[in-house]
């Protein structure tokens, strides 16, 4: 065993140099086409005059550039030990259905091919089975019981470019700074919301807190044998004995989730120089995006994201027509924002989500109710509400009609799903886990169907 561990951490320490990706080699090429030029322009317009660098994402090894959180900084060897643990099935061992053990893992919901969402409508983790061939396939196993399946009360949101999102969820309840100042009073004792007394930024608030709401067991004999030299690397600062907890676990997911970044998109290149890395659709797009549509009024930055929360009268997760698991007629989650904060003013209000590879998980709004980007479009453009639940004052003042042709839908929803589209987010998996266990999932139909057998 000590022979395979030392194997395995050379392994690792090699990877760890590697865990970020890398720029194409050609040199960017200046382009002074009018279309770019306007583009620039507009640019310039809803950043305050900053232009390109204002939506530009950081090379994933350019840790001093990544926005994180000071009482966790960046390492590479924090990072890669985060990336094995957020895909380790191996951790999966405090589920609460018999035959589950090492089924699942963080990544069931969030992995590389639906731009880590789940790709499907309804997340699922213990008691799920099955993968398909991009998340689709996932299903619940109907011979466990229902109240122990591990499901999502809403769309599984990115793991992507979270780095850029200071509190986490639709409803921004993870994170003990920033717009969560102010909150103690809603952080109740005994649930999830309590992990941010820690004082940590939403990112590692919800890693911290999702290891046990999801069943994952970080501090189990698999981490202190296989990944423990790698927790005692990582956190150096912690005291001796206090180096593989779930605490420590959820920093190093953190760390990793910080550098999972869509900066290999057309429209990053484009920002970088590249001229012709998108196309002249994409770029019309991209105009109608930060011009006609106003779009950047929230979608702004690096990410295309931001921290505030709007209600748009999208519908909830059970008016899909598909079989919706554990959701409360009245789960708070349906009241957005409000659910947490409990002011009335915030209720069916949802946090802006950012932008990125949005095309690989075909499911969109808090509740999965829209099945393409162009039907999201359409439904903004119209500004006709879908849920009859959400008051009309309630309503965010940009709901209203685009008046956008046919032609200037058809351009943007061009720049959505091509333009922000990242290639290559397999990047950030890795070639395998210290438990020899197959990701994302480890049951034996999902086995099948990655084909890993």
């Amino acid at each position: 065993m000590h022979f395979l561990r030392l194997r395995y951490l050379s392994f690792i320490a090699l990877t760890a140099l590697f865990v970020v990706s890398c720029s194409p080699d050609e040199s960017p090429q200046t382009s002074t086409s009018s279309i770019d030029l306007e583009l620039e322009a507009a640019l310039r317009d809803v950043s305050n005059g900053v232009g390109k660098d204002h939506f530009k994402l950081p090379s994933s090894n350019d840790l001093g550039a990544i926005p994180q959180d000071p009482k966790n900084p960046l390492s590479p060897v924090k990072i890669e030990l985060g990336r094995r643990l957020f895909h380790e099935t191996g951790i999966a061992t405090a589920g609460k259905i018999d035959g589950t053990s090492e089924t699942f893992s963080c990544a069931s919901c969030h992995f590389a091919g639906a731009g880590f969402q789940a790709g499907r409508f309804q997340g699922v983790g213990e008691g799920g089975m099955g993968f398909g061939l991009n998340g689709e396939g996932r299903v619940v196993n109907t011979l466990f019981p229902m109240d122990s399946i591990d499901v999502q009360p809403l769309k599984s949101p990115a793991a992507l470019n979270t780095a850029y999102q200071e509190a986490m969820l639709w409803n921004g309840q993870f994170g003990a700074t920033g717009i969560n100042a102010g909150t103690e009073a809603n952080w109740t004792a005994g649930t999830p919301i309590a992990t941010n007394e820690l004082g940590y930024e939403g990112v590692e608030i919800q890693a911290i807190a999702g290891l046990k709401v999801h069943r994952l067991e970080a501090d189990n004999d698999l981490c202190a044998e296989m990944y423990g030299p790698l927790f005692e690397a990582a956190f150096p600062n912690f005291p001796e004995g206090e180096r593989v907890t779930q605490e420590t676990a959820g920093l190093a997911i953190a760390a990793y989730e910080r550098t999972i970044m869509a900066n290999q998109a057309p429209f990053q290149r484009w920002l970088s120089g590249y001229s012709d890395a998108m196309n002249e659709q994409q770029k019309r797009g991209a105009l109608v995006f930060f011009q006609e549509a106003n779009c950047a009024t929230c979608h702004n930055g690096p990410a295309l994201n931001s921290m505030s929360f709007h209600a748009y009268g999208m519908n909830d997760l059970d008016a899909n027509v598909e079989s919706i698991f554990n959701i409360p007629a009245q789960d708070g989650s349906r009241l957005g924002r409000g659910g947490f904060t409990k002011n009335e003013a915030d209720n069916y209000k949802f946090k802006t989500p950012q932008l990125y590879n949005l095309a690989n998980s075909p499911f969109y709004g808090h509740g999965s109710t829209f099945r393409s980007i162009k039907e999201v479009v359409a439904y903004k453009n119209n500004g006709v509400t879908e849920n009859d639940n959400v008051p009309a004052t309630q309503l965010a003042a940009e709901f209203i009609p685009q008046n956008l042709s046919e032609t200037q839908i058809d351009d943007l929803v061009a720049f959505l799903e091509h333009g922000l589209n990242d290639p290559d987010l397999f990047r950030y998996q890795p070639s395998s886990l210290a438990s020899g266990n197959c990701f994302p999932n480890n049951d034996d139909i999902s086995r099948v169907d990655i084909g890993c057998e």
